[in-house]
């Protein structure tokens, strides 16, 4: 009898082990199966940062590509598409990957912050600003964020929210030169002189070295004419900067205004030699000519203009003014009727008309004839 119920669970234990066989065998294929696909997507991710170790770009796209072939549901890999993307200057493409990471791990303030970068890039300044701003939410006192919102606000001349995005960053950090070079520019654009003075005054107490902040003070004392001011602020920028052109055009542009053209036309001579082909410092040249009334001279270097800055239609316009001083009216037609042509294609009615009415003039000076 015990040899028979032995048996009897011999068998059972036979057939029992028959039957979980193949369900055993099934889970072991596919761990090993997980295991490979585990083992294929970390060397891929490996691959594709060494590719973009070495700048190969291409190859690295593939990669991940084929990376997120295996896994749809890694952020890292399509943030990683993204990155690879915005290498390449491919921005559309990186948005697009960045936004698939992000509704993958919806909370990464980097990805926001990628993901306005790239828009930004792409010209959608306003989707930007928004990536930007939930970056913000997200990662509130990260600089990168907020000055990554000022930078797109800017572009889209949404002034108001730029200057208040810039004076958070100089709550942050107050060290920030950046943002104090961004509002004072601003300031000064909506013909706030006196905020702007106020500020770069005290941004220089911090950066008493940069020069870029005084040519900015130059500028802001420049709008409520004082002129005094402006140039003592220029002369120390020259200290601390010897070799910025843009010092000199800006002293040029005081010392002109104040038609003392002789000492203008060495300032810009000396921006024209630091910065070869300056169309700015041709232009002020050729404007000191022309108030000299040195018509040939004015002429040559209002030619010279046209040639650097072929779309810049005041190049244009003073040469047509020199060349009428010299009663060379067709030359001068000719030159007006560039100038008119470019006013009007960037939307500057009033200098359109303003041109409109030289051509007139001189049409009518050669029908007398």
């Amino acid at each position: 009898m015990s040899y028979k119920i032995a048996n009897f669970t011999c068998s059972a234990f036979i057939a029992l082990a028959l039957l979980l066989l193949p369900t055993a065998t099934k889970a072991n294929s596919e761990q090993a199966i997980a295991q490979a696909n585990y083992l294929e997507l970390n060397n891929l991710l490996l691959k594709g940062k060494q590719y973009v170790e070495k700048q190969n770009y291409d190859r690295a796209l593939k990669t991940y590509e084929k990376a997120a072939s295996l896994d749809r549901q890694n952020s890292q890999i399509f943030s990683g598409i993204g990155y690879v993307q915005t290498l390449r200057t491919e921005y559309d493409a990186a948005a697009k990957a960045y936004q698939q990471a992000i509704a993958l791990s919806p909370d990464d303030p980097k990805l926001y912050y990628a993901l306005g970068f790239c828009l930004g890039n792409a010209g959608e300044n306003a989707k930007a600003a928004v990536a930007y701003e939930k970056a913000i939410e997200l990662e509130p006192d990260n600089i990168q964020n907020h000055l990554g919102l000022g930078v797109v606000l800017l572009r889209e001349k949404e002034y108001d929210r730029a200057v208040e995005t810039y004076n958070h960053i100089l709550a942050i950090a107050p060290d920030n030169e950046q943002a104090y070079s961004v509002v004072s520019r601003l300031l000064i654009e909506q013909d706030k002189s006196p905020q702007a003075i106020s500020l770069i005054q005290k941004a220089i107490q911090q950066y008493p070295q940069l020069a870029d902040l005084q040519i900015q003070l130059a500028t802001a004392l420049l709008s409520k004419n004082d002129f005094t001011s402006a140039l003592k602020v220029l002369k120390i920028a020259k200290q601390n900067d010897p070799y910025d052109h843009s010092i000199y055009l800006r002293t040029g542009d005081v010392l002109y205004q104040q038609q003392k053209f002789d000492a203008a036309l060495i300032e810009y001579q000396q921006a024209s030699r630091l910065k070869l082909n300056s169309a700015e410092a041709i232009e002020g040249i050729g404007k000191v000519y022309l108030a000299k009334q040195n018509y040939i001279r004015s002429t040559s270097e209002f030619r010279r203009l046209t040639t650097i800055a072929a779309n810049n239609p005041s190049g244009y316009r003073y040469l047509g003014i020199s060349l009428r001083a010299r009663k060379r009216y067709d030359e001068a037609i000719a030159a007006f009727n560039q100038a008119l042509k470019l006013y009007k294609s960037a939307g500057n009615t009033q200098e359109a008309d303003k041109v409109a009415v030289f051509i007139d003039e001189l049409n009518g000076k050669l029908n007398q004839n």
